[in-house]
């Protein structure tokens, strides 16, 4: 009996090293964590208009003004409510991961279309957040950080393992240097917000 090539991909699996299942065990985390106050607060601000979140620390810093936006509710239910599934998700992978489970091709694939959602839906919520509503979220800002690292390094993995179809030296170079995209990615956000607000942070 022969095995096709289309077979050989089904049938692959693959686990993962310690270091990116406790990067998803954090960055999970961090994103619940981030999910729930948010959740929390929105909920105090349903209950009394004139709450304000403890990360409201000035004009531009002001969870208050992200979250009384439409935009904070894109889906028809307040966003964060999302991210407490799927940050829940992401830190059951990466517990599974440490205790030595191993995933098809089609797994991985799920998991890195979904942190890629992750990663496109946060794009769009810096934009509103940077040009539309004029401001920062300290607890979003930890979401984005979370849902950056963890959709660049799980992509790394499926290059490095031929899970995505790479060239030689892109699979080489994520192997040395898995770091450098995610660096990178929270490089020109962090100067997209220093320059939108260059007067505030300099006066």
């Amino acid at each position: 009996m022969t095995t096709t090539g289309s077979d050989t991909d089904t049938a692959r699996t693959s686990g993962a090293s310690r270091a990116l299942a406790l990067l998803l065990v954090i960055t999970g985390a961090a994103g619940l964590l981030a999910a729930w106050v948010i959740t929390i607060d929105k909920f105090k601000l349903l209950e009394d208009p004139n709450f304000t979140p403890g990360c409201s620390l000035n004009p531009i810093v002001s969870c208050g003004n992200i979250m009384k936006s439409d935009q904070a509710a894109v889906f028809g239910f307040p966003n964060p409510m999302l991210g407490l599934v799927a940050y829940g998700i992401v830190i059951c992978v990466g517990m599974s991961l440490l205790a030595g489970a191993r995933f098809g091709r089609w797994y991985w694939l799920t998991l890195n279309a979904g942190t890629l959602f992750g990663v496109g839906f946060c794009t769009w919520l810096m934009y509103q957040s940077l040009y539309n509503i004029n401001s920062l979220c300290l607890w979003c800002c930890l979401a984005w950080v979370a849902t950056i690292f963890m959709f660049w390094y799980v992509t790394a993995h499926n290059v490095r393992t031929r899970m995505l179809p790479a060239p030689g030296w892109l699979r080489g170079f994520l192997d040395e240097f898995p770091w450098v995209l995610p660096v990178l990615h929270m490089g020109i956000i962090g100067m997209l917000i220093l320059t939108r607000w260059w007067d505030f942070w300099t006066s």
